[in-house]
């Protein structure tokens, strides 16, 4: 069998074989190739922070196929790339499995490789452009679980946290990059006795938190400035993580389980014939399949609109900026959830802070929306943070991005099977948390779906239908 590359200067297109993946290795820059036993060519990914590839780079010597060929694309490619149309060398080919997941994001990819581990037989991952491409890759990656008052949430946050801590061991697949600075939760004195509430029931739940006094909280944040009327809440063990070596380390393990992941495939539709799924369809081939799994972040109010199906799930903006500290004047500090100005910050690698707050209000087109934090927001986090940390007023902007939340009207997610379709199931609208929630997440789900309910967490308050009981 042959095997054609397709590329522009944005993708690569890839014809995959279904034998399984043994080995897998990188062959050039953001280009990593997969082998069978016999040393075939069966598949290869583009790298989750890249979206150029250089061909040049790619040459056939370099993998150990004899059949392979390395091919600039034709008019008639770039024509296809312009109107959306992937050639295939094989479409319209129907391929039987046991589940589809819609979406290569954190949820989707654990989601994925949860099934995998419970023994489902070649799930299939369907992803429209590249792993993480979503909310995922501009995910700030924070794990602190006093934005969690609801038990099930917070539970869902425990869980997630203590196989964060020890990733490598239960996962596998790569690093989470999960740095341990603990979280200082500063609270307005109007909220006291709310916050105290608030970590008395999580402290009953078993969550490693709370109340310090202003002393011992500016022991552990020397730099921060302290109001003599405001609450402190400590959480030792909370930090942040990768949320994009995150969803890859997950795709890794799932693949390596007989999963498979496809990429630059948007799904066109959902066959449901007599109440159940019976097939996944893209542009290039139809899943045949009893289960599907729909985990598609900002896109699912109109994907699930298709399907007949309609939730209140909004995409908003997420605007983040990050500054360079002075290291003089504010070396290191912990994680902050700053109540009393409105942001969140933590630390990013040596000598960073990242800055952050609530969603931007209005909805955006998941599609087309401003890749750079307005004007506005880059000053007002920035005052924000120097009130809390007078030493960043010297601090340098190092960059500003944004990113898409799929908010709920109550920030609850929507984790649930869809009623009158046997089969489908829905995972989205985690409102900015959806990082620290992810593994957990990937845990319920495939005991909703093999099991018929989640036992790890009890999930009844994430259902569809509460939204007709309002």
């Amino acid at each position: 069998m042959k095997f054609h590359y397709y590329a522009d200067t944005d993708s690569l297109y890839i014809d995959l074989s279904k034998r399984a993946s043994n080995d897998s290795r990188k062959v050039a820059p953001g280009v990593v190739a997969d082998f069978d036993a016999e040393g075939r060519l069966v598949g290869i990914d583009i790298d989750h922070a890249s979206k150029i590839v250089d061909l040049s780079s790619l040459e056939a010597e370099a993998l150990p196929v004899a059949s392979v060929s390395v091919t600039k694309p034709s008019l008639y490619h770039r024509a296809n790339r312009q109107t959306g149309r992937v050639p295939h060398t094989a479409s319209d080919m129907t391929t039987t499995t046991d589940a589809v997941v819609i979406g290569g994001g954190l949820m989707g990819t654990s989601i994925l490789y949860n099934l995998a581990v419970r023994g489902v037989k070649g799930p299939v991952l369907l992803e429209r452009e590249t792993l993480g491409s979503g909310s995922t890759g501009r995910s700030s990656g924070v794990v602190h679980l006093f934005t969690d008052p609801e038990e099930p949430r917070a539970r869902l946050t425990l869980e997630s946290l203590r196989i964060y801590r020890d990733f490598a061991e239960i996962v596998g697949g790569g690093d989470a990059g999960f740095v341990n600075t603990g979280f200082l939760v500063m609270v307005p004195g109007d909220s006291a006795e709310e916050a105290k509430r608030h970590v008395s029931s999580q402290q009953a739940m078993g969550i490693s938190t709370g109340i310090v006094s202003r002393e011992e909280a500016q022991e552990l944040a020397p730099a921060f400035d302290l109001a003599e009327d405001e609450t402190f809440v400590w959480e030792p063990d909370a930090g942040y993580g990768d949320p994009s070596g995150v969803a890859l380390a997950y795709s890794t393990r799932a693949r390596e389980m007989g999963a498979r992941v496809v990429l630059e495939s948007p799904v066109t539709d959902v066959e449901i014939q007599g109440g159940r799924v019976v097939a996944v369809v893209t542009a290039g081939e139809r899943y045949e399949t009893p289960i599907a799994v729909v985990a598609t972040g900002p896109w699912s109010a109109v994907f699930l609109s298709k399907l007949g199906i309609e939730l209140p799930l909004k995409p908003t903006l997420a605007e983040v900026i990050v500054l360079r500290r002075p290291m003089d004047r504010v070396s290191s500090h912990p994680g902050g959830s700053d109540r009393s100005n409105g942001i969140y910050f933590r630390p990013e690698g040596a000598d960073l802070t990242l800055v952050g707050g609530n969603e931007t209000p209005g909805e955006i087109d998941p599609n087309a929306y401003t890749q750079h934090p307005r004007d506005e927001t880059v000053a007002r986090h920035w005052a924000a943070l120097n009130m809390r940390m007078p030493g960043m007023a010297d601090a340098e902007f190092f960059k500003g991005y944004t990113g898409v939340y799929t908010t709920t009207p109550d920030r609850q997610p929507v984790i649930d099977s869809v009623d009158g379709i046997e089969g489908l199931y829905v995972c989205t609208g985690f409102s900015g948390r959806g990082f620290k929630l992810t593994p957990a997440v990937g845990i319920v789900v495939a005991e909703l779906v093999l099991d018929g309910a989640a036992t790890t967490v009890d999930i009844s308050s994430m259902r569809i239908g509460r939204f007709r009981d309002v």
